[in-house]
């Protein structure tokens, strides 16, 4: 670190400024934790939808502040239980949810107007949020006071996750939808979670997670933009989701360059008047890809230092990972423990004293700056290129993201890179590698799901759905909102797999080039 304070640019300060002032830095808000709490929102779900709603409301009774969906597979690729390929992956790795009953189960007892709810759900984004809103019609609420976040990011899936359906442009068209409908009816749900979280677990690095990120930010900023959208009615209600790894100082650092790099964007390149069109607001989730399924309770420990370190960069809610998590899906007890770590990082530890109590810092101020420099060089590459979605039909992020991961695990295996417990100061007869329990899913529970979707079936006017989808299939030709169609069907009854599969018919499905 030789050299480190003279790295500092003179106008360091400037570049700081105030809390919940441009550019940032310091946090959106002027008082940040001082005022509230960041939003204790554990990301869960499994099995069935009643089995989600009682880990959703035994969480909220010990004090969870926000709900996170996880779907199952069948659900983010948009197919039925009932698909030859959900065979073997229902409820495995989230809900398993087809229509509206299953959605209304899953939110059973939950009030739409008092919980805000994310939803991590991304090529059948319109779908989940339409079933969603219908829930809300049903139990009374308006739409104008229902609140939480879609995910909605589809340009990261085809490069750093994969469960992408159709091509980028109709893909796209389904966003910006969403953006155009929501603006008018839904004024206080967040249209899209812009997801670095998934680029940094693909094995990127911290600068590369900004850049991609910002990157894909941009590109659904042009998109609104080229719909007609007035990029400050749309752009506060853009959000976004960052991983929290484990060097404390520089994951901390990532949150504040990221800030003031999006301001400076949002300001000066796509010129928003609105100060909350500036803002950065974020999500994060500890590292899921840090954990070990050797001395598992060591997980406990770095999901500690990663949420500190998200709390430190002026998260705005924060979901802890599961010490059991690579093993499974987390019981209710590692489940329990994981929204305590929030807790008592909350109202014990008392780092919510102060505002951004990092700022300042000589080494914290040279890694934001270090940061932001390799995010703005990556960025330029990246427009160079045309922009995200040129990018990634070049396979330019997926190369990035392949050399990024490699690179690191030639650390471990080299032993430059220590990992406790598994390349250093491993004991296999140590007591921390003691079987933990872990969550199993009934096997029963596709024949089940299948059994209970042919009934949905039986049950239903086939005629009505058939007059909705082919509605929906009309409207897929042309160049109208695609919201109030899909709305419709699932109003007739429609099943998840149905209405997405209109699309496939009409869109195709997305093959990736390499």
């Amino acid at each position: 670190m030789e050299g480190l304070f003279e790295s500092l640019p003179p106008d360091y300060q400037a570049k700081l400024g105030r809390p919940g002032e441009y550019p940032f830095t310091r946090g959106i808000y002027p008082r940040m934790y001082l005022d509230r709490l960041w939003t204790m929102r554990q990301y869960a779900g499994f099995s069935t939808a009643e089995e989600s709603n009682a880990r959703y409301r035994y969480l909220l009774s010990q004090g969870q502040t926000g709900l996170s969906v996880a779907f199952d597979l069948p659900t983010q690729l948009g197919l039925d239980p009932d698909h030859p390929m959900s065979l073997g992956e229902v409820g495995r790795v989230g809900v398993s949810i087809a229509t509206l009953e299953d959605m209304e189960k899953l939110f059973d007892g939950i009030p739409l107007d008092k919980v805000s709810t994310s939803m991590t759900i991304n090529a059948p984004a319109m779908m989940l949020l339409a079933l969603y809103l219908l829930v809300a019609e049903k139990q009374g609420v308006p739409w104008e006071e229902v609140s939480g976040t879609v995910q909605n990011d589809i340009l990261k899936e085809y490069f750093a996750r994969g469960t992408y359906i159709y091509p980028p442009g109709p893909s796209m068209r389904l966003v910006t939808d969403i953006f155009e409908f929501c603006a008018r009816h839904v004024p206080r749900w967040n249209t899209i979670s812009i997801s670095g979280y998934h680029i940094r677990e693909a094995g990127s690095t911290a600068a590369q997670e900004i850049a991609f990120t910002l990157a894909d930010g941009k590109a659904y900023v042009r998109a609104a933009l080229e719909r007609g959208l007035d990029v400050d009615r749309f752009a506060p209600r853009l959000s976004f989701f960052f991983a929290a790894h484990n060097d404390l100082f520089e994951e901390a650092a990532k949150f504040r360059a990221a800030r003031r790099l999006w301001a400076r964007i949002m300001r000066e390149e796509f010129k928003a008047k609105d100060p909350r069109s500036w803002m950065l607001r974020f999500h994060t989730q500890t590292g899921g890809s840090t954990l070990t399924a050797q001395e598992p309770l060591n997980n406990v420990v770095r999901t500690a230092y990663q949420a500190l370190a998200a709390v430190l960069g002026g998260t705005q809610s924060l979901h802890t990972n599961a010490y059991d998590e690579a093993l499974g899906l987390p019981t209710e007890k590692s489940a329990l423990l994981a929204l305590r770590t929030q807790q008592i990082l909350g109202y014990e530890s008392g780092v919510t004293r102060a505002v951004d109590p990092l700022g300042g810092s000589f080494y914290v101020e040279h890694l934001t700056e270090e940061l932001e420099n390799e995010a703005e060089r990556l960025l330029r590459e990246i427009d160079a290129l045309g922009g995200a979605v040129a990018a990634v039909e070049a396979g330019f992020f997926q190369k990035a993201l392949e050399e990024s991961a490699w690179r690191f695990q030639k650390e471990v295996e080299e032993g430059r890179r220590i990992i406790v417990g598994v390349n250093r100061f491993f004991d296999p007869d140590s007591p921390l590698n003691e079987p933990v329990s872990v969550q199993r899913i009934d096997p029963e529970l596709h024949e089940k799901r299948k059994r209970e979707l042919e009934a949905f079936k039986a049950n239903r006017d086939g005629e009505s759905v058939r007059i909705g989808l082919e509605s929906l299939r009309q409207a897929a030709r042309g160049a109208e909102n695609l919201f109030p169609y899909v709305l419709e069907a699932f109003r007739r009854r429609a099943t998840l797999g149905e209405v997405c599969g209109v699309l496939r018919e009409e869109w195709g499905e997305y093959q990736p080039s390499r």
